[in-house]
């Protein structure tokens, strides 16, 4: 039987955890950071847009959920010192960090390889595969310290099975999920730290809609129709390692 069609979270089940979502002023990202935040938590909103985060953060405290933080950082200009000083500014204000969750991607230009532009194909790898990676490396000492850590990666089903024309989308993330099983090798014996990939599936987003302008949006699902997965792979109590969930 599939946990999640049995899974009921309870009402207070990320109280005084520390979250920190990627991506989280759009699409999935924005949808988790605000089921999390409705659960106790406290959310770590990163992303690039500010405003986007701005709307986040008004409807978390409109809601009087936990207080989150705005994290602006843009993983296309991601370095080792805004890097440190994430890390510092996380153990400073909350000596740990109980989950990562990584939604922010870009789609690039859906083109064959051998037309694609070098640029863009590198600012896709950077931020869809390379950020996440730096990220995770650097933030790791901070989830070893939670008593029960979730690392979750978000990838696509081109990340399953790669298809013709989806170029760096496609790459990033075929190589996002060889690093998290990487990981979860790594750390099963090692850590207390939980990794696992979602394949959301066909969700209705902008990104979507981007790759099918021609498809009814209320033919797919919804991101808050994912939600009970994105819950269940952060909740403490999980012991769910090394593992692709389908959406």
């Amino acid at each position: 039987m599939n946990p999640i069609s049995i899974y009921k979270p309870s009402p207070s089940l990320l109280d005084k955890q520390i979250i920190l979502v990627t991506g989280a002023g759009d699409g999935i990202g924005r949808h988790a950071a605000k089921t999390y935040a409705s659960l106790g938590a406290t959310v770590l909103l990163m992303g690039r847009t500010v405003g986007k985060l701005e709307m986040v953060y008004d409807e978390i405290i409109n809601r009087n959920h936990p207080e989150p933080a705005i994290l602006p950082i843009d993983l296309s200009k991601l370095g080792m010192e805004n890097l440190t000083e994430l890390s510092n500014q996380i153990f400073v204000n909350y000596g740990r960090l109980d989950s990562l969750v990584h939604n922010a991607a870009v789609l690039g230009t859906r083109v064959p390889v051998e037309y694609s532009d070098t640029v863009e194909w590198e600012s896709v790898m950077q931020i869809n595969f390379n950020g996440a990676v730096l990220l995770t490396r650097t933030l790791l000492p901070l989830l070893r310290k939670s008593s029960s850590a979730s690392l979750v990666f978000t990838s696509s089903s081109v990340g399953k099975k790669p298809r013709a024309y989806w170029g760096a989308y496609c790459v990033s993330k075929y190589a996002i999920e060889g690093f998290a099983l990487l990981l979860a090798d790594e750390l099963k014996s090692t850590s207390k730290v939980r990794v696992n990939v979602v394949n959301p599936g066909a969700t209705r987003t902008k990104m979507r809609a981007t790759a099918y302008p021609n498809e009814d949006p209320l033919t797919v699902k919804t991101p808050e129709d994912l939600m009970k997965l994105y819950v269940y792979l952060v909740d403490p109590n999980n012991l769910d390692h090394g593992l692709t969930f389908n959406g």
